[in-house]
This record gives structure tokens, sequence and C-alpha cells, in this order.
């Protein structure tokens, strides 16, 4: 069925995405060119390989087909997360990447087509800004912070417990390439869970001191990390860890098992 392929090919996009970030930190890491960036910066160094223009064209659909997915996904229920307060939460942390990933898809169609794709990088320090000045600013940039904290521990849990494993058919490799397979998605799980933690921490300094401009995006986390004692060391663990996300997404891509009926 199409949305099946469509969320295929947006998972393996996706993978190729956090695949880039991975692999630019850790030359940056060990010194060795490359640079701390997010996804759009992804895009962008895609887009200016030979033939970037239908590279980033391709990126484009497969991001859109994603971010269709995680919609179709809060909207028809395919997963079975139900209605509880649980399965609410889940549906709209779906339907919030869906939104995520079809801006990026249209910043990636914009750079297909030459019409610049922008930075973003001031969209995070806009947004926390905008909630700064309402009443009850700082709280309500606070829960935010606290929501991703507690969404980046639970992507800790599952990388712990394996949770993930039952959405997978592997059914078709051998046991030692399970394990592998287990194993890379389990270590790209946490690491989404760190940057996760650490993302929101970021937001929840910005409430306490009432400044936008604490928030870090993945950028500034890599860049953090940089900055610390043993920085390379940490900065190189996190970039593997993105690398094994980005192999966590092409596992997604090709034995994740898709109920559409």
């Amino acid at each position: 069925m199409w949305i099946e392929k469509l969320a295929r090919l947006g998972y393996g996009t996706k993978g190729i995405v956090y695949g880039i970030i991975g692999v630019l930190a850790v030359l940056a890491a060990f010194s060795t060119g490359g640079k701390t960036t997010d996804t759009k910066g992804a895009l962008h160094t895609i887009a200016a390989q030979p033939f970037g223009s239908f590279l980033i064209a391709l990126v484009a659909i497969g991001m859109a087909g994603y971010a269709l997915w995680r919609l179709v996904q809060a909207v028809v229920d395919l997963d079975n997360k139900g209605d509880d307060a649980e399965g609410i939460g889940s549906r709209l942390g779906y339907a919030t990447s869906g939104i995520i990933y079809g801006s990026l898809a249209l910043t990636a169609a914009k750079l297909a087509f030459s019409f610049g794709g922008g930075s973003g990088g001031k969209s995070k320090e806009d947004w926390t800004a905008q909630l700064l000045q309402q009443p009850f600013g700082p709280w309500l940039v606070g829960t935010v912070g606290s929501i991703i904290i507690g969404v980046g521990f639970y992507r800790l849990y599952q990388a712990y417990k394996i949770k993930f494993r039952k959405k997978l058919d592997l059914s078709q490799v051998s046991q030692e390439q399970e394990n592998w397979l287990v194993t890379i998605s389990r270590v790209g799980i946490a690491a989404r869970g760190i940057i996760f933690v650490m993302t929101g921490f970021f937001i929840i300094q910005a409430a306490r001191q009432f400044d936008p401009n604490e928030v870090r995006g993945l950028d500034g986390i890599l860049q953090t990390l940089a900055q610390q004692p043993y920085g390379k060391l940490l900065l190189g663990l996190v970039a593997v860890g993105l690398v094994a996300y980005g192999a966590y997404m092409w596992v997604q891509a090709l034995y994740r098992q898709i109920n559409v009926s």
C-alpha cells in the first residue's frame, strides 16, 4: 500500500539525515574535518554535493513521506495507542513529529528548487521568547522542557527494555544478525534519549533565567559537549550514537511491521 511505501522511504531518509549528522560530528571529534550540525545543516550538506538538487529532492519526498506517516499514526491510531491519557500523549507526539518533519520536507524542497532553505537557527529561540512573554510564560517554557526530558528518559527506558523489538519482523535474519541489529538500535535510541534530556535541560534553563538564548538545538548540544572536559570523547560517543540512530531508522525502514489495513 502506498502509505507503507512512504513510511519506509521516510524512515530510510531520516536515517540518512541523522547518519550525516553523526558522521560529521565524529569527524569533528577526531579533528579530521567535519562539523557539528543539526537536521537542517545536514540538508544543506546534501544539497552541496554533486547532483545535490536531485539528491535533496529525493530527501524532500522522503521527509514528506515520514511526516505523512506520523500524522496518519496520530489520526488513525495504527499502533493502537488508544484514547487514554498515555495513548493521547503518544499520538500528540506523532503529530508533533509529523509537523516538524513536514517543515524539514519544505526546507529540502526549497533547497532542491534553489529557493533557499534558511538556516532556521533562531527558530527555537523565537518560540521560547514568545512563550516567555505570555502569562505564566516561564512556567509554560519549563513545562515544555520537563516534557522533553520525560520523552528522553522514556527513550532510554525503551533502549534498556528493548521495547522497540516487538514492532520489528526479524524472522528473515539470522540470530547473530538480529543481535547486531538490536544492539545498534539500542545504542541509537539511547543516544537520541540523551539528546532529548539535554534539550529539555536547556529549555528549563531558559525558563529559569528568562533568557531564550539558553535554548540549544542539536547543533548547540553537540557544541556544548565538545566544550566540556574530555569534550572530544563525549562528542565522539554521542556522534557514534547518532550514526547508530540513523542505522536504527534503516532497521525500521526494512523490518518494521506496518499495519495499514
